[in-house]
């Protein structure tokens, strides 16, 4: 269920802002949501990992605290990231 290196280095080039950057929102924002495409996608196979469950709402209460960090600070930048994963918001 976790990202393989070559896939998350092509999540932090796409959405990096500067070569090299690894913690702004956009970046943290991207991984988080692959992270929670593949435990949605465990969690429909399995049901009653409950363990997973948690680890799933935890990584979207983070996203989301990233998401309204980054609307606050720049809303066009939020925007761009929202409209780019798909996300509704």
């Amino acid at each position: 269920m976790a990202l393989k290196t070559d896939e998350k280095k092509k999540i932090i080039e796409k959405y990096a802002q500067v070569k090299g950057d690894t913690g702004s929102p956009e970046v943290q924002i991207a991984l988080s949501t692959e992270k929670i495409n593949r435990l949605t996608g465990h969690l429909k196979e399995n049901r009653k990992d409950v363990h997973s469950r948690r680890g799933l709402l935890s990584l979207v209460s983070k996203r989301k605290r990233l998401l309204n960090y980054l609307l606050q600070k720049d809303e066009g930048r939020y925007r761009r990231i929202v409209q780019d994963l798909g996300l509704s918001g």
